[in-house]
């Protein structure tokens, strides 16, 4: 990793999801990738993807990464209560309902987090990528490890086999809200599979060829539908011209 950037690999993720005022998603878009990238990375965090929801006209979605949770308070602490956010927050929280979907993960065990260079994201202004990018989200009872592990025992190595492999997987982070002024939700337990594809025929092929290996079939996939507590939801995402995540 270059020494400029500055988190290469974030052990705290947040995944956040906005719903925002009729029409406005990309007045959101264009402010976001013009004022608050190299701004939120110069207070110490990372600006990882930004995302479209191709189900909802009025959803954006993005994730942020931290070194860890006392650098995400520093951080955020910085960034709130710095010039760029007095000048253009007001703007961006006009276009927005709800801002306070967020999920606090880490990465599910070593080596699944994300591992990205900001120096290389593209201009602003730069055209989105024709690039897909699905996220699965499964809900598990809190406390309980079964699901998460059956994800990364079983479900991932028959993706990797089978297509290309997830850019993260991740998993809900316990620890305290450091930053109480922005919410996230919680009592929850989660595993989050974010992978990128070509497009969304891809996405849907590898994911069939994946489920039809016979013990993913047979034992992974109903072993994970005995823990789980609500069906896994997936997010249909279109990167932003300029998310890292593409």
């Amino acid at each position: 990793m270059s020494p400029t950037d500055p988190v290469g690999r974030p052990a705290v993720i947040e995944l956040r999801r906005y719903t925002l005022r009729p029409g406005r998603r990309d007045e959101l878009v264009d402010l976001f990738d013009r004022e608050f990238v190299e701004t939120q990375e110069a207070a110490g965090m990372v600006v990882l993807g930004q995302f479209r929801d191709l189900d909802d006209p009025d959803r954006f979605v993005w994730l942020r990464g931290f070194r860890d949770m006392e650098a995400r308070h520093r951080a955020l602490t910085a960034f709130y209560g710095g010039p760029v956010w007095a000048a253009h927050g007001p703007r961006a929280n006009a276009t927005m309902l709800d801002s306070d979907d967020v999920l606090l993960l880490r990465p599910l065990s070593g080596g699944s987090g994300f591992a990205v260079r900001p120096s290389e994201r593209p201009r602003a202004g730069a055209p989105a990528p024709d690039r897909f990018v699905s996220a699965v989200v499964w809900s598990f009872p809190p406390g309980r490890p079964d699901g998460a592990s059956l994800i990364r025992d079983g479900l991932l190595p028959a993706l990797r086999a089978t297509g290309p492999a997830p850019l993260a997987v991740l998993t809900t982070e316990t620890a305290h809200n450091t930053f109480p002024g922005l919410p996230v939700r919680t009592g929850e337990n989660v595993t989050v599979v974010l992978t990128s594809y070509p497009d969304e025929r891809a996405y849907r092929l590898h994911l069939a060829e994946a489920q039809a290996r016979p013990l993913v079939r047979d034992e992974v996939l109903p072993g994970i539908e005995r823990e789980q507590t609500a069906s896994p939801r997936t997010l249909r995402l279109a990167p932003t011209g300029r998310s890292l995540i593409s």
